[in-house]
């Protein structure tokens, strides 16, 4: 079956607000030899205007070929795809459920839920980004076979820290699913370390702009040289978030050999996996915890040998990652469209 388009959000190449979604369906993309079709709304809860759009999309589509579509965009409209479910295969990409986003009131979560659950019952694949996300979406929608397929990793040379130990990095839009507030909280009990948070303050402007703490500095996003230059100086990755499918930012560091001190959630430890003697290269604490992410970092302050040993674990982890071209092959097998 030939794959006709990938349809994704509409901000997909707006790097002034880069997300991991985004950037795994552009690397993809490359490699599934596919084009990208944008579809502005404001998804998962689009006007009618937006609807129209992904139904031309829809529309255009060849009888009998494949539709690959970002959950972001499709997840919330069932009543969209019902209509094209029986002559396109509609293969869906869920980054994250949409219910899973921090902060929803119930009952709003309860209606993302009911509308996933038909997209992804009308849909031929669910494809998602790690195990963790496999069973969860499988358990949580009743399906019988969700297909895998994570993230690759660029190479890159090993970052040269600033002092081994007080430059923090945390790579994620500033939003209360990614737990900035925790980190702040808990960096505000452990002398001697500072971050960097890089990531757009645009996505919840309110939340964004509740967040201070003298030795924190918002970069606001970056890319390129810039974004090499803040992982080149970082001594150790933060990652608090509440809920990740899979956490891109954690195998971009340890591509370079830094650490992970992250949230034990979704698909978190498999990106972090392990090195080959088995070591991990970083460490898992309870999401939403302050104390225990305090915990973490005064330990990661104060023992030099757990530093040493993070490090070279990490090191040692950059070598057994897959890059795009595998990533990319991976999920053309998936599609069926190699």
């Amino acid at each position: 079956m030939r794959l006709s388009c990938f349809a994704v959000p509409g901000d997909v190449d707006d790097r002034s607000v880069p997300s991991g979604g985004n950037t795994y369906d552009r690397r993809v993309a490359e490699h599934l030899r596919v084009r990208l079709r944008p579809v502005d709304g404001a998804w998962p809860d689009p006007d009618e205007a937006a609807k129209d759009r992904l139904d031309r999309l829809l529309a255009e589509a060849p009888d009998g070929t494949k539709v690959l579509l970002d959950g972001l965009v499709a997840c919330g409209v069932p009543d969209v795809l019902a209509p094209h479910a029986d002559r396109l295969g509609l293969a869906v990409l869920v980054h994250l459920p949409l219910a899973d986003e921090t902060g929803l009131d119930p009952r709003r979560a309860a209606d993302l839920d009911i509308r996933e659950r038909k997209t992804l019952h009308l849909a031929r694949q669910v494809i998602v980004t790690s195990p963790a996300a496999a069973r969860a979406v499988e358990q949580r929608h009743g399906l019988a076979t969700v297909h895998i397929a994570p993230p690759g990793t660029d190479p890159a040379p090993r970052a040269a820290g600033t002092d081994g130990v007080s430059q923090l990095i945390c790579v994620a839009a500033v939003t209360p699913r990614k737990g900035q507030d925790v980190l702040l909280a808990a960096l505000s009990e452990v002398d001697g370390l500072r971050v960097d948070l890089v990531g757009s303050r645009t996505r919840n402007p309110a939340y964004a702009n509740g967040l201070r703490h003298p030795r924190a500095r918002f970069t606001g996003p970056l890319s390129g040289e810039a974004l090499e230059a803040a992982y080149d100086r970082a001594d150790l990755l933060v990652l608090p978030s509440h809920a990740e499918t899979y956490g891109m930012v954690v195998t971009e560091a340890l591509a370079r050999g830094i650490p992970v001190l992250a949230s034990d959630v979704g698909g978190v430890p498999d990106a972090l996996g392990h090195a080959p003697d088995g070591s991990r290269p970083g460490l898992l604490v309870p999401p939403g915890d302050e104390a225990a992410l305090a915990a973490a970092l005064r330990g990661w302050r104060d023992d030099a040998d757990l530093r040493e040993r993070l490090r070279a674990a990490a090191w040692a982890r950059a070598r057994t990652l897959e890059d795009w071209a595998v990533a990319g092959a991976r999920l053309s097998g998936i599609l069926g469209v190699g």
